[in-house]
This record gives C-alpha cells, structure tokens and sequence, in this order.
C-alpha cells in the first residue's frame, strides 16, 4: 500500500501541469484569435475609408460650368477713336442653370460689356491690371441681372425691397454663381 501512493502523486501532480498547460494554451487560443479577429476588422475598416475617400473628394469637387459668348469689337475711348478691341469672353458660371438664366439677359449683358469697354483706352487695356479690372466689371455687369452685387472684396447677393421677408443674414451668405470671367481672346488695334 505504501508503494502505490508515491505514484500516485507524481501522475496527479503530472495531471495538474497538464490541465495548467492545457488551460495556458486555451487561453492563448483565445487571445490570438481576438487579436486577429480586432487587427483584421481595423485593416479592413481602413481599406474602407481609403475607399471611399476618394469618392467624397469627387462628390466635394464641382465641376464649373462654362458659357462661351461671341466675341465682340468695340471703338476704344483713344484720342482720334481709331483703335478698337475683339474681345472673346466665357463665364465660369456654378451650374447649368445659372448659365441659362445668364443667356436670357445675354442682349442686355452684352451691351453692358460694350459700354465698359468703350470707355476704356488701348493703353489701359494693354495692361494686365486694366485687364483685370475690366473683367472685375464685366462680372458685375454679368451678376446685376441675377440679383447679385459683386462688390471690389467679395460677392454678395443684392438686398432687395421684394426680398425682405428672407432673413438678412442669408441673404449676404449666398454666393455668386458667376465665379469668373475668362477671356478667350483679347486683340487691340
């Protein structure tokens, strides 16, 4: 009888290492999984947001649209009134409708444009500011029929009598639909 319970106690402490070891392993089974399962699901919700990134920046992105107008010959104000401009503008306009509703006015912006020009000198013309402050005003002649005043820093829309039961502050928020005015081609003889 005595031999028997020496034995005994090395297989059960044998038993123990083995259900210790055992429940180690397990365990480690169990914290290699999750790791996996949590490093696969932060890949995965990466590759998702690199995903669709690029298609927020697209829908973010507005293509302008453009308005090219015939182009124009208009009598400088020169000593003499000899020399005169062909003049090609295009509109960037925000959208499709804002370019309808400009080609509605097109006969009165049109001639607005000519007067502006008219009064302008070859020299001044010849200038790249002269240039650019003629197309700062030809984007104010192009905006008044819309209902928008472009003032020299920013535009705003024109506050009107009619529109007085909109509230103010929306009224100086809304932005310009004419963004720009391009010149094709600008010749002066």
């Amino acid at each position: 009888m005595s031999a028997t319970p020496p034995a005994a106690a090395p297989v059960k402490a044998k038993s123990k290492k083995l259900i210790v070891i055992g429940a180690v392993l397990v365990l480690l089974v169990i914290v290699g999984a999750g790791a996996a399962w949590f490093l696969a699901s932060r890949s995965q919700a990466a590759e998702d947001e690199e995903g669709a990134e690029p298609v927020r920046k697209e829908a973010v992105k507005v293509v302008p649209t453009f308005l090219p107008m015939e182009n124009m010959v208009v009598n400088l104000a020169d000593p003499g009134g000899d020399r005169f401009a062909q003049i090609g503008i295009t509109l960037e306009v925000s959208d499709a409708k804002t370019a309808e509703q400009i080609k509605q006015y097109l006969p009165s912006i049109r001639s607005g444009i000519l007067m502006l020009t008219s009064q302008r000198t070859s020299e001044e013309l010849l200038q790249r500011e002269g240039k650019e402050k003629l197309a700062a005003d030809i984007l104010r002649e192009v905006s008044r029929p819309l209902g928008y005043s472009v003032s020299s820093s920013k535009p705003r829309r024109e506050v009107q009598d009619d529109d007085s039961e909109e509230p103010a502050a929306r009224r100086k928020v809304e932005k310009n639909p004419v963004q720009r005015v391009l010149f094709s081609s600008f010749i002066i003889q």
